[in-house]
């Protein structure tokens, strides 16, 4: 879309309509990417020449220190993330005209990029090859005194910059965006935090209201339950930093293999890995849901042995762990004490899986199942007979995958 040919006054009425739709949408669970293009476009549609947006958040993400969200007129909006960068900035943000602000304390820097040499950052060629005319960036801080907020900017390409009122206009609609941002901020927070924590699958229904005490259901479901070897001989001889490095890397072999293949992570037990493959309804649910636990475990065995390997390289020992599934009836909900409630699985199917875990280390198996998972899925299982566990009546007949032998299994037990 061209950048408009003609100036007219800025329309107060439109400008409110701006306003107002911010303010309606600070109260709905909107997402931050649509708001800031439902803000964007409605601008530009009200007669503000804006031809560029850039906004970026901190936000509260294992994986991401900010999000950044950039308008283009006619493109729609771009989003980034920026990874963490411990102890320091990246350099990027470090010669941005929003350091620049925020090291002296200002709101707002306003740079003619068609006139004006003064100030200089990389982020004006950028912006002056793409035919912008005028710059105004500004900082919204969400919480006084704390890091935390909204920086922004807007740009324009038409000739002669932006008027004053225009900027009056944008000064006034980014202290609403700021506001509506806030809230959607607040939602995405609350929700990385509930999925981080607890799980996708528990985290949805946290947010759906389940958060009284009993509050749960029965479901059917493949249980699996994994426990590093030598953890505690480790946690006493390594360095703190290597004995969380080792700990991570088997967490992330075991854990990983069984988010990539469908399963949910309900727990870290100390060095112990709690997760279920829930049963969907119909005739295949079982069966889909026990491949789904053997694939993830031999997935989780293949990157156990490349990680060992760059251990090796290093001089590290290796890791070891050792996996059991299960299948049964559990109760998913909620646990615990009013002011404290942990959400998981319960029941004896889930102490059933802890108790074969165990076995891996006797019967030198990585991978071990019970016989409710040998006798859904067909697979070539070696019988390895029937074994007591703690606490449960009968002695349940024990397989293990051949897989496991084929991945240098007794390695890893």
């Amino acid at each position: 879309m061209p950048a408009l040919s003609h100036r007219s006054s800025t329309s107060n009425t439109l400008v409110n309509q701006v306003a107002d739709w911010l303010m309606a949408k600070a109260l709905d669970d909107t997402d931050l990417e649509a708001v800031v293009m439902g803000c964007c476009e409605r601008l530009h549609a009200a007669g503000i020449p804006i031809y560029r947006g850039h906004f970026a958040f901190t936000v509260l993400h294992p994986l991401y220190g900010a999000m950044g969200f950039t308008w283009n007129r006619g493109k729609g909006v771009t989003v980034k993330g920026y990874p963490h960068v411990p102890g320091s900035t990246t350099i990027q943000f470090t010669n941005s005209p929003h350091q620049y602000i925020i090291e002296r304390e200002l709101e707002f820097l306003r740079c003619r990029l068609d006139t004006e040499r003064g100030l200089e950052f990389p982020i004006f060629e950028d912006l002056r090859a793409e035919g912008a005319t005028d710059y105004l960036a500004f900082v919204a801080p969400f919480t006084p005194g704390h890091h935390d907020g909204m920086i922004g900017s807007w740009s324009t390409d038409t000739a002669g910059g932006f008027t004053d009122a225009e900027i009056e206009a944008l000064m006034r609609i980014q202290d609403r965006l700021a506001v509506a941002c806030k809230m959607a901020v607040r939602s995405v927070l609350t929700r990385n935090v509930l999925e981080t924590y607890l799980g996708i699958n528990a985290g949805n229904r946290v947010m759906k209201g389940q958060i009284h005490r009993g509050d749960g259901e029965s479901i059917q479901a493949v249980i699996w339950y994994s426990d590093l070897r030598g953890s505690t001989t480790m946690a006493d001889t390594l360095p703190r930093q290597d004995y969380i490095a080792a700990l991570n890397a088997y967490f992330d072999a075991a854990g990983g293999a069984v988010v990539d293949k469908g399963g949910e992570i309900l727990s870290f037990i100390g060095d112990g890995l709690l997760a279920i493959f829930p049963v969907k309804k119909g005739k295949a649910g079982y069966v889909d849901a026990c491949r789904s636990a053997i694939e993830a475990s031999s997935e989780a065995l293949k990157r156990i042995r490349e990680i060992n390997q760059l251990r090796s390289d290093t001089g590290e020992d290796a890791l070891k762990f050792g996996i059991a599934l299960h299948k049964g009836e559990v109760m998913f909900g909620n646990v615990g004490v009013p002011e404290r409630l942990t959400f998981s699985v319960f029941g004896a199917a889930v102490n059933e899986v802890v108790r074969l875990e165990t076995l891996t280390t006797s019967l030198n198996e990585p991978v071990l199942v019970s016989d409710k998972i040998a006798g859904v899925l067909e697979h070539d299982w070696r019988p390895l007979g029937e074994h007591a566990l703690r606490g449960v009546e009968r002695d349940i007949p024990i397989y293990a995958p051949d897989m496991a032998a084929q991945t240098n299994g007794a390695a890893l037990a």
